[in-house]
């Protein structure tokens, strides 16, 4: 080993921790669950598949709140010697399941809608358009609980997007259910369906690019990792940074680690303070690990080899 010393910084901001919506998901999971219910029997007795199979739809969504709310209380755990970030990446996780998750719901919608295009059948419109005003309510309700959170917790958006999208699905069938009741044309529920299921899947398609991306450990979306790198190397007696790493260690806080090459030697904790101290405030950085160098030649990681 050659003579050279490296020291290391680290410093932790926690002004990004989520936010507790506990009330949200347990109002938001009771209400749907009792909605599912009331749904799905009253699907079962008047024979409308519509509503039998929205009540699955909405039973998935129940699951998909469970999940959110299982990951945002194991964010709140504490770290372990095993797990040394605690289990703050498990929101990152949910938030994929649920992009998953609804999307194979929509796809399960459009098989049933296609079916129903193919061979269309009258149901009692006034019942469906009962049970499907409540289900905007209640989906209603329950996106609105979560929307102070949909922009800056990506797990909380995926919440959200569930509700927001069961809530237009109910729309669509209390529409598609009153012209039905005037015109008598049985085939409109299924194409309203079909219309209904693009915008949920464009609207899914972020929450699923985003949180794989997250769980891929890539760049936050929306930061530049070239300002990072130009906000380190401003630093007073910064000469060179390298192994520059920014990744997300849950869906609202963001992990640094890079390499500071100051020929001088170690400037002290109150660079390291002034460093995190910017780096939160400009990007949202809420930990933050460097290692000083004074040369540096020898602490380059080579990159791996090319699979």
């Amino acid at each position: 080993m050659n003579g050279h010393h490296h020291d290391h910084g680290h410093s932790h901001g926690h002004s990004h921790a989520p936010a507790r919506f506990d009330r949200a998901f347990a109002v938001g999971i009771a209400l749907n669950l009792g909605y599912v219910a009331v749904e799905a029997g009253y699907g079962l007795k008047i024979g409308s598949l519509a509503l039998v199979a929205d009540a699955g739809h909405n039973l998935s969504d129940v699951l998909g709140l469970v999940m959110a709310w299982g990951a945002t209380a194991l964010a709140r755990r504490r770290p372990s010697p095993r797990f040394t970030y605690g289990l703050r990446s498990s929101s990152i996780l949910a938030a994929l399941f649920n992009a998953v998750l609804l999307l194979v719901a929509v796809g399960a919608i459009i098989v049933e809608s296609v079916r129903r295009l193919m061979d269309p059948s009258p149901v009692a419109a006034d019942v469906v358009i009962a049970v499907a005003a409540a289900g905007i309510l209640v989906n209603a309700l329950t996106a609105w609980m979560f929307a102070s959170g949909s922009k800056g917790d990506l797990n909380i958006r995926g919440a959200y997007l569930h509700m927001a999208a069961d809530a237009a699905v109910s729309l669509g069938v209390v529409v598609a259910a009153v012209v039905m009741m005037f015109t008598g044309w049985a085939w409109l529920d299924p194409v309203v369906s079909l219309v209904i299921s693009a915008v949920i899947v464009a609207g899914t398609w972020g929450l699923l690019r985003d949180s794989t991306s997250m769980a891929l450990h890539a760049v936050p979306p929306g930061l530049d990792l070239r300002a990072v790198e130009a906000q380190l190397l401003a630093r007073p007696g910064v000469v060179r940074v390298h192994d520059l790493h920014v990744w997300s260690m849950s869906t609202t806080e963001t992990a640094l680690t890079a390499h500071l090459q100051i020929p001088a030697g170690h400037p002290g904790d109150a660079f390291l303070c002034d460093t995190a101290e910017a780096l939160e405030h400009q990007f949202g950085i809420g930990h933050m690990t460097l290692q000083i160098e004074t040369d540096g030649s020898d602490c380059a990681q080579a990159p791996a080899d090319a699979v």
